[in-house]
């Protein structure tokens, strides 16, 4: 049999013109190194990429705003969130931001709302933004990943141990389809951090064997009850408060400290040992999280690092780390300053921001030069060992407990219920006095 339905490699049916114009372009081609021929290639094939928001609050909206700024030919085209007031505000001020472009065209057909709106937003897409309240991450980033759609999903990647196995199933899948997830622990593209990274991995600390890190502040927003407000309702919207939907504040907010450690040490802790509670923020409308948190962690290397986070007004407040190793130590704060300091108080190695790129704008930057130069940027492994160290972070203050790592990876304890309906019970309900069961050291089972 012949190959009639074959095209030809040139098309010679045009004029001679034609003909050594397709010739040359194709010779000069021949000699272009290989990265060169694939943006030209890029450039020539160029597509409008389609995205997705899914999860409209504050977060997710500057996600989107960001990711618009990332790439000239990016459009968003479907919108998802639990709550239409939320969704439409979002979009307004998103159309607002990107009035006069062609950026923000979501016709109301493609704005979907309740709890199974992720799915309707992700199958238009080509890049999906997974903001909503992390208890949901692993089953929205498992519909995206098997949907073949490339990701940026904010931290944490999960609130509970299944979630992170899900999770970690997940990068696999996403890696053999060779799609890019960013993850929001900005710190790894942020100019300061990844300064000082470089210099510990030349040798300049030695062996790093012990750190602080801190997230101390006097905490988040709250939303007032309503008059009528379904129980469900209420907690969505003060998502923070609540372990299922949150994780509590060591996983949602200390998590980019914890995250620096482990990247800064090379590894992931084996073990934790720590104490909390409420002291401060103790009210019904702080739901169950506790108000403070000191964890010690271990590292195979045998470094240990002393973590804080609280949320407490009017006391000392630092966002940062430190860490000490056998050749000097390393300052680093989130206002684009880091240092390296002998022990003679020799200065090793300092680093102050000059109009340095911001790490927001910045992971959405490379997430879309990736996906232009067909590259594979995928943070989901190290994002998700970073949430399981928050985690066992937080069971050791919980239950008062050492926890050791591969014991705590083996959990069946899912605070996360697989399906939420807006008829579903949350899974803490406040007590006849308006307040919610909190964690009892000693007492609170964690696994």
């Amino acid at each position: 049999m012949g190959n009639s339905n074959k095209k030809p490699l040139l098309n010679i049916s045009g004029s001679r013109r034609s003909f050594v114009k397709s010739t040359a372009l194709f010779s000069a081609g021949m000699m272009l190194p290989a990265t060169e021929m694939n943006a030209m290639f890029n450039t020539l094939n160029d597509k409008t990429l389609k995205i997705a928001l899914v999860g409209c609050g504050g977060r997710g909206t500057g996600a989107a705003n960001q990711a618009l700024k990332a790439d000239e030919n990016v459009q968003l085209v479907a919108m998802a969130d639990a709550f239409e007031d939320r969704l439409n505000g979002s979009l307004q001020h998103l159309e607002k931001e990107f009035e006069g472009t062609k950026k923000v065209k979501v016709k109301d057909k493609n704005k979907f709302t309740g709890f199974d709106a992720y799915k309707k937003a992700i199958d238009l897409a080509d890049v999906v933004i997974l903001t909503t309240p992390p208890g949901f991450r692993p089953y929205h980033f498992e519909y995206a990943v098997n949907a073949g759609k490339h990701v940026f999903m904010e931290k944490p990647l999960a609130v509970d141990v299944p979630g992170i196995r899900k999770v970690l199933e997940m990068a696999k899948v996403a890696k053999a389809k060779k799609l890019n997830v960013v993850v929001g622990l900005q710190r790894r593209y942020q100019k300061n951090y990844i300064e000082i990274e470089k210099q510990i991995r030349s040798g300049a600390v030695g062996k790093i064997t012990s750190g602080q890190v801190y997230w101390n502040s006097s905490g988040v927003w709250v939303h007032p009850r309503k008059l009528g407000q379904s129980e469900l309702d209420y907690q969505m919207r003060n998502w923070y408060y609540f372990n299922w939907l949150c994780g509590d504040h060591i996983l949602e907010q200390h998590i980019h400290n914890i995250d620096v450690a482990n990247w800064f040490i090379g590894e992931h802790p084996i073990s934790a040992q720590g104490m909390g509670g409420r002291l401060v923020r103790t009210g019904p409308e702080h739901g169950e999280i506790f108000d403070h948190h000191f964890v010690e962690f271990k590292y195979p290397s045998g470094a240990i690092i002393s973590s804080q986070c609280r949320h407490q007004p009017g006391t000392w407040s630092k966002v940062g780390e430190d860490f000490q190793g056998t050749k000097g130590i390393v300052d680093t704060n989130d206002a684009g300053a880091a240092r390296i300091l002998g022990y003679d108080n020799e200065d090793i190695f300092s680093y102050r921001s000059r109009n340095d790129p911001n790490p927001y704008q910045q992971e959405h930057d490379e997430l879309f030069k990736s996906i232009r130069d067909n590259g594979v940027i995928n943070n989901t492994e190290y994002g998700a060992h970073s949430t399981m160290s928050a985690i066992i972070g937080r069971m050791a203050t919980y239950s008062g407990q050492v926890i050791n790592w591969d014991e705590a990876m083996k959990s069946e304890l899912q605070i996360m219920p697989a399906e939420v309906t807006w008829d579903s019970t949350p899974p803490s309900l406040p007590g006849a006095d308006g307040n919610y069961p909190i964690p009892m050291p000693g007492k609170t089972k964690v696994m």
